[in-house]
């Protein structure tokens, strides 16, 4: 990835070359929104108004943390054998 940063409360949405199924979103970026980055996700969907973007925004450090972290612990692991 580039080392481009994004100023504050600003963001980037590029097309999903990578969508395999409609679960997937349409478009995809990051934003930097109160001094945290986030990944932004988002879907174009029919509406009884038209289209419309449903939008997801997850924290890149959380995302981080979730891939990072260890296993949980079953009831038994308190057995030392």
């Amino acid at each position: 990835m580039s080392d481009f940063k994004h100023k504050p409360e600003t963001g980037s949405l590029f097309k999903n070359d990578k969508r395999d199924k409609d679960t997937q979103p349409n478009a995809k970026g990051q934003c930097l929104i109160g001094g945290v980055e986030y990944w932004i996700s988002a879907w174009t969907n029919d509406g009884p108004k038209g289209k419309y973007q449903q939008l997801k925004f997850e924290r890149k450090d959380a995302k981080q943390e979730r891939y990072n972290a260890p296993a949980k612990a079953d009831a038994d692991d308190d057995c030392p054998f």
